[in-house]
């Protein structure tokens, strides 16, 4: 079994830079169904999405996060911070380089070189 995609909400002015944000890890956005259109926006990188939920007042978590696998973790963090994004170099708990970025809209999206085990 493996995880298909993660739901983030975000205000509907936030939707474009945060496609953008997700363009600088490798996904690309994608049509949702057409009873989801105008309400949703999503990205995809090989099967995993990320849903992104437009509402006026949106939840986002202060520890909460969606974390993902870059396939160059270097150029994918350089480039999230030559676009202007904080990023924050994290522990190497299992010996990989990963770190915090704050997406559009306030979200916390952990990237790493690689996942544990």
């Amino acid at each position: 079994m493996t995880v298909h995609h993660a739901a983030l909400e975000t205000r509907p002015s936030d939707g474009d830079a945060l496609v953008a944000f997700f363009a600088l890890l490798g996904f690309d956005e994608v049509e949702p169904p057409p009873t989801l259109r105008g309400g949703t926006r999503w990205v995809q990188r090989g099967q995993t999405q990320v849903h992104l939920l437009l509402t006026d007042e949106p939840v986002v978590p202060p520890s909460g996060h969606v974390a993902v696998v870059a396939p160059d973790y270097q150029a994918a963090t350089a480039a999230l911070r030559a676009a202007g994004h904080t990023v924050v170099d994290r522990a190497q708990h299992w010996g990989s380089p990963r770190a915090f970025a704050t997406a559009p809209g306030g979200h916390r999206v952990e990237i790493m070189a690689f996942p544990p085990g």
